[in-house]
């Protein structure tokens, strides 16, 4: 890898910043102080210096963002703003793709990683990450409904693409508040696979209508309840494991 590359990826800056470092000798490899910003260099077995401090090269990197609406989980688009686009120069550079997908008009949870493994893990059919969402909804959710997710409601397909109804997965479904008045309820529902727009298109299926939706959870991993809209921090190894851990 070129030092350049390394060390904007290792946090010391764009490609820029790292240039002026090596220009002014502060770059060190193997001893040697080193100002050609393409020099290739073994990230995991050459001793790199910037000043005193040593680099520790990590291979993947794990981020934790709170998407806002409008803006699309994909790597690049032409008319929408990215989810890669809300990212610093440095991690973009790491080439992070989203772990899953959040509607343009979701909010909340969502992780990026160039680690192509621990992404199949999580998306996984067999892994049955859980996945919790609160929603508000047009409509008195019911114990009805309740009963209907728990057993598994059908999602309706799309007949002229071929598609045929396909029966969700059971799903848990809890509800925290109702306004008689406006006809609506808070919800939270946690379910264990993502089909295109599936929690809009369980509660189309019992009459119902979605109005909001945020992403709180994947495994047992919780959003940041400091992280505003369109932030994003990374996660550590043990935030990393807690996706991967159920309840």
């Amino acid at each position: 890898m070129r030092i350049d590359k390394l060390l904007a990826n290792s946090g010391f800056g764009s490609r820029k910043d790292v240039k002026k470092l090596l220009k002014n000798r502060q770059v060190i490899v193997n001893g040697v102080t080193v100002k050609d910003a393409s020099l290739h260099v073994d990230e995991m077995k050459d001793m790199i210096f910037v000043g005193d401090q040593q680099v520790q090269y990590e291979e993947f990197i794990y981020l934790l963002m709170n998407k806002p609406a409008g803006v699309i989980s994909a790597t690049e688009d032409r008319v929408h703003e990215t989810v890669l686009d809300l990212l610093s120069e440095a991690d973009f550079s790491r080439e992070p793709f989203p772990v899953g997908r959040l509607d343009i008009d979701t909010e909340g949870l969502l992780i990026l990683t160039n680690d192509g493994k621990f992404a199949h893990e999580v998306l996984a059919p067999k892994k049955h990450v859980d996945k919790t969402y609160y929603a508000k909804i047009d409509g008195i959710v019911t114990e009805a409904d309740i009963l209907a997710f728990s057993e598994g409601v059908v999602l309706k397909g799309n007949a002229s693409k071929g598609e045929a109804d396909y029966v969700a997965k059971p799903a848990g479904l809890t509800v925290l508040s109702t306004n008689i008045v406006e006809e609506t309820s808070e919800i939270e529902v946690t379910i264990t696979e993502g089909k295109f727009h599936q929690v809009k298109r369980m509660f189309e299926s019992v009459g119902k209508t979605v109005i909001y939706l945020k992403r709180i959870q994947m495994g047992c991993l919780v959003l940041d309840p400091e992280l505003p809209l369109g932030a994003y921090r990374s996660l550590t190894e043990a935030e990393v494991a807690l996706v991967l851990k159920r309840d």
